[in-house]
């Protein structure tokens, strides 16, 4: 690969359609590894300066799928939406070489039925913004809910970190270490909206924030 970034966990994206760039996009900006795959060698292209690594790869052609390893990734992202043929191959390859996770991309529910029985995990019929949510719910823990504002924008539903209990708010600095703003505080049945300086933040808190994506994945 290009580069190594600081976290361990690999990923593979085969298509680097708008789903498939959305996932490479997020997960790196997050810290992570991707390869990104597509048989387009103009989309291949474009994600050259994005992702870890990219290639270009004909998943009907089985020495090529040989070739890319996907046995050393951890979880592989089935990105194919103009061939069904296309991402059954790839995900049944997949999943024969060993592959933990595979997620595949869906365009309608027999699509989705079909990829369910030849091995995939999880199976999603996403847009854009679904992917961002699929690449932030892969690197976290603590994210309990998350909602696209816009392409770099989130607002997310948070655990309460353990360093951050019996603190403020303001002692805690959540904006200027993290980068992301608290807006209200789910405490039992009550909204504390927009929740002032001094409030202790209590460990079974749920904090609503609004930061960047790549901020708001950091909360694994």
């Amino acid at each position: 690969m290009k580069r190594k970034l600081k976290n361990n966990k690999q990923f593979a994206v085969i298509g680097l359609g708008r789903f498939g760039r959305a996932v490479v996009e997020t997960l790196v900006a997050s810290g992570y590894d991707v390869m990104g795959c597509d048989k387009n060698m103009e989309a291949v292209k474009q994600m050259e300066h994005i992702a870890t690594d990219v290639m270009q790869l004909d998943v009907m052609n089985e020495d090529a799928m040989q070739y890319i390893g996907l046995n050393n990734f951890d979880v592989v992202i089935v990105a194919i939406g103009e061939s069904l043929e296309a991402s059954i191959m790839a995900t049944m390859y997949a999943k024969e070489k060993g592959v933990k996770t595979v997620i595949a991309k869906a365009i309608g529910t027999p699509q989705k039925k079909l990829l369910e029985k030849v091995g995939a995990d999880k199976v999603l019929m996403p847009e854009r913004d679904s992917g961002q949510r699929l690449a932030i719910s892969l690197v976290t823990s603590n994210v309990l809910e998350y909602i696209t504002v816009s392409d770099k924008f989130g607002i997310a539903e948070i655990g309460v970190v353990d360093k951050w209990v019996d603190k403020t708010l303001q002692d805690a600095n959540i904006r200027a270490k993290y980068g992301i703003n608290v807006v209200a505080i789910k405490r039992g049945s009550d909204v504390i909206v927009t929740p002032p300086p001094d409030i202790k933040i209590l460990e079974t808190d749920t904090l609503v924030v609004i930061g960047e994506n790549a901020n708001i994945a950091k909360f694994s």
